[in-house]
């Protein structure tokens, strides 16, 4: 393994772009006011989930040799992105075979489009799932998981997603061209002093360009936020192999912790992709409430999922200028709080600008996809 690292030193070199630079001296002579930074706000454009389990699509899962009913028992946590002036989800879905609990069934990633980013019409069969590969070790039986997706300036796009076997979590990527066939490349951070290392959730950082979310390469870098718990970041040169970065060599370095009596006071996970804007980088999270009355934020339900939004400096990530003390959005309607994971989520995870909104697509108790859209925006 390399015994290479990235540290704090080297990101800020990494990060002087003139663009960054530029917004760095702006932000210094003003700073952000107390809610301009925000994306949004955003409205949950139905009172009824968008997508949801579905009995009758059947696929011939390669690892058991049969037909399985793979989106029968829940439909949720979804990536999102913008293509041939269509919106697709790619969703994580698990059919009823394993064990009755979470995180004890096979998941698949399915793939859905549509016309105006609410009516979805999704594909028979799931596109990404565990197969007779190099990742079979890594991804049977748990599957593949909750993913994010990116799309390249070369017009590739890549997604992040949880390798799940039942015993470990790790970081996988896949690269298609037409979000339909997939290459899996294996662990994000293959190659480095923190391959193996059991971690899930990354997001790569985005800008708008051309009117679409892109990877956002700053001076000849990506750079991608992973990790429940607390959240970490890292960086590439090609999207597909990661460096994480280190404040010192075997020292991860920590962009956010959970903090007690907030919404996030049992742990913080990584959401949908972080957005490059003219404020700083604006990275929307997931939090999760604690269930000790001694920790937990009392306004929220114990164990609940919601969303919350920090500002990052553009020319240094790993210094956060600002973060929500509540949350944007959290559980509130029926099928939010009730479902296969019963304390409820809004888990964000799906982030796309289309046709002049922001759209943020979220799983819901495990079982259900929500949407979740600002207004219209005329510029970032």
């Amino acid at each position: 393994m390399s015994s290479v690292h990235v540290s704090r030193r080297q990101l800020l070199s990494g990060l002087a772009g003139a663009y960054l630079l530029s917004a760095a001296r702006a932000q210094e002579r003003s700073p952000p006011g107390p809610n301009d930074w925000h994306l949004g706000p955003f409205r949950r454009v139905r009172a009824e989930p968008i997508l949801g389990p579905d009995a009758h699509p059947v696929f011939y899962c390669p690892m058991r040799k049969k037909a399985i009913n793979w989106l029968s028992g829940h439909s949720f946590n979804p990536a999102s992105i913008a293509k041939d002036g269509r919106l697709w989800l790619l969703f994580r879905a698990e059919d009823t075979t394993g064990s009755k609990e979470i995180g004890g069934h096979t998941s698949r990633l399915g793939l859905a489009w549509s016309d105006d980013g609410i009516r979805f019409n999704v594909l028979p069969a799931p596109v990404l799932f565990p197969g007779e590969d190099d990742q079979k070790a890594a991804e049977w039986d748990g599957g593949c998981e909750d993913p994010r997706l990116c799309e390249s300036q070369d017009g590739t796009y890549i997604a992040t997603y949880t390798q799940w076997n039942h015993r470990n979590t790790l970081l996988g990527i896949a690269s298609s061209r037409d979000l339909v066939t997939w290459t899996k490349h294996g662990q994000a951070f293959a190659g480095t002093a923190y391959e193996g290392m059991h971690t899930k959730s990354a997001s790569i950082i985005q800008v708008v360009d051309g009117g679409r979310m892109k990877a956002a390469k700053i001076n000849g870098k990506y750079w991608m936020v992973f990790g429940e718990g607390t959240v970490h970041l890292a960086q590439s040169v090609d999207l597909i192999r990661w460096q994480p970065v280190e404040n010192s060599p075997g020292e991860l370095g920590v962009l956010l912790s959970p903090r007690p009596f907030r919404f996030d006071s049992k742990l913080v996970e990584v959401g949908p992709p972080p957005l490059l804007t003219s404020k700083g980088i604006v990275m929307l999270y997931n939090g999760k409430n604690s269930g000790d009355d001694q920790q937990r934020d009392p306004a929220i339900g114990a164990g609940a999922y919601s969303g919350g939004q920090a500002l990052l400096h553009p020319a240094d990530p790993l210094r956060v200028l600002a973060r929500d003390e509540t949350p944007f959005i959290q559980p509130e309607l029926p099928w939010e709080r009730n479902g296969q994971y019963v304390a409820g989520t809004t888990f964000i995870e799906g982030l796309t600008y289309f046709r002049g909104r922001l759209h943020l697509y979220y799983g819901s108790a495990d079982t259900y996809v929500g949407l979740a859209a600002s207004d219209p925006i005329s510029a970032f």
